[in-house]
């Protein structure tokens, strides 16, 4: 189990590798689409498209797993280790090509996202700044319509003073005042 975690860990890094390098160039791509395809359906000159960089799942799949079973069957029959002729063997087949396909997803999403962050980096400040103003100006109405609100609080309260005065008149001299008395 600790070898094969290893192992995995070791191809989640060559997958990370393996995506950067081709980010940067596609030569080998190139070349193999200039073998196999006529004229007409080369790659532009502007396409960055590689084995794996770019690709969809399954023919990134594919590549990875024909890739390493190349390497398997060299390994095979060219040393004395056999790679097929074990459980060990066939898992730690199956954990390089997962580890390694990992590892390209993992790299997409880490320069995708670099990309991303450069791009928004000036104006993740400018909208900063734009949120610090308008919470002030926030701030600076709300103690606005608070001043306000306090004095039209008061004028009803005045307003209220005033009515209870009139209201504490005696009963004579409400008479009084409506003629009847």
């Amino acid at each position: 189990m600790g070898l094969e975690l290893i192992i995995f860990i070791t191809a989640i890094l060559f997958g990370i590798f393996l995506y950067w390098r081709e980010s940067n160039g596609n030569g080998l791509y190139r070349f193999v689409n200039k073998i196999v395809n006529s004229k007409e359906l080369q790659m532009k000159p502007e396409d960055k498209k590689g084995f794996v960089y770019r690709q969809a799942f399954l023919p990134r799949l594919v590549f990875v797993a024909v890739l390493f079973l190349l390497i398997a069957v060299i390994l095979q029959f060219l040393t004395p280790f056999k790679i097929f002729g074990s459980y060990n063997g066939v898992s730690a087949f199956a954990s390089v090509i997962v580890g390694t396909l990992l590892g390209t997803y993992l790299a997409n999403f880490v320069l995708k996202s670099t990309k991303v962050i450069e791009e928004k980096s000036d104006s993740l400040g400018d909208m900063v700044e734009d949120a610090v103003e308008k919470g002030k100006d926030l701030i600076e109405d709300l103690k606005e319509k608070g001043e306000k609100s306090v004095d039209v609080v008061e004028d009803k309260i005045d307003d209220v003073k005033e009515d209870i005065k009139e209201e504490t008149k005696s009963a004579r001299e409400r008479l009084k005042d409506k003629g009847l008395m």
